[in-house]
């Protein structure tokens, strides 16, 4: 459930606290691990840049956890940013079906 009071954790945040720091992984063997740079787990952890399904598959390989994990916490922030970003607006028109029943 995507909290509506506060912003979802960032998964890059959830990676450090509960991945990186217990277990000592640096960015750097991070990076070897799993071809990705340094720079890009430095940019995933501090928010500047997302989780995609490969980088979710990479982490799940890495830490023994699923990829829909990550998926999650990141469509969970996506979403509530989204959301935040469009409480004023409201559609221009509103495609209705008629009936029950879609017509062909």
């Amino acid at each position: 459930m995507i909290p509506k009071n506060r912003r979802p954790t960032h998964p890059g945040e959830m990676l450090k606290k509960n991945y990186l720091k217990p277990r000592r992984v640096t960015y750097r063997a991070l990076a070897l691990a799993t071809g990705l740079s340094s720079k890009h787990w430095s940019n995933i952890v501090n928010g500047k840049a997302r989780i995609t399904p490969v980088t979710a598959m990479k982490l799940a390989a890495v830490f023994d956890t699923t990829p829909e994990l990550w998926m999650n916490a990141q469509r969970n922030v996506d979403f509530f940013d989204a959301q935040q970003e469009l409480t004023q607006w409201k559609p221009k028109k509103v495609f209705k079906m008629k009936g029950s029943v879609a017509t062909k």
